[in-house]
């Protein structure tokens, strides 16, 4: 099935959903596709630097894996499409308008939006308001 293109469908859809969980962004120059398979990362991506893993927070501390920042995860549950114009804009853009910056992942069905741990709930509000 087709995911949603309107943006004015697609906003009037959302759905934003708090994920339980703390999430981490690590990065390691000698990493490669693969490394950590077994931590199950949410997602990963091969960088000319090194490979970035999006993690459970407890996986990356078990790892002694470093990182930067602890995220919470909004998913927006309306299935948009990949070729939709505007909704990640729309989202970052609201976030971003109230001080919170916003890490987007696009997969298939949905759009998951890491926000810093402490501005979680107000990032869910602003959302749940578009």
């Amino acid at each position: 099935m087709a995911g949603e293109e309107d943006l004015d469908t697609l906003l009037a859809l959302l759905q934003p959903s708090l994920l339980p969980g703390d999430f981490v962004f690590c990065t390691a120059a000698n990493l490669k596709y693969g490394d950590f398979a077994e931590l199950q990362p949410l997602a990963s991506y091969q960088e000319e630097e090194g490979l970035t893993l999006v993690l459970a927070k407890q996986s990356a501390d078990v790892a002694g894996l470093a990182y930067d920042a602890v995220f919470k995860c909004i998913t927006l549950m309306v299935h948009s499409s990949l070729e939709a114009v505007g909704l990640t804009a729309a989202v970052s853009g609201k976030l971003a308008a109230n001080g919170i910056s916003a890490n987007v992942i696009a997969a298939y069905h949905h759009e998951h939006v890491f926000v810093p741990k402490n501005k979680a709930q107000l990032a869910l509000q602003l959302l749940t308001e578009l």
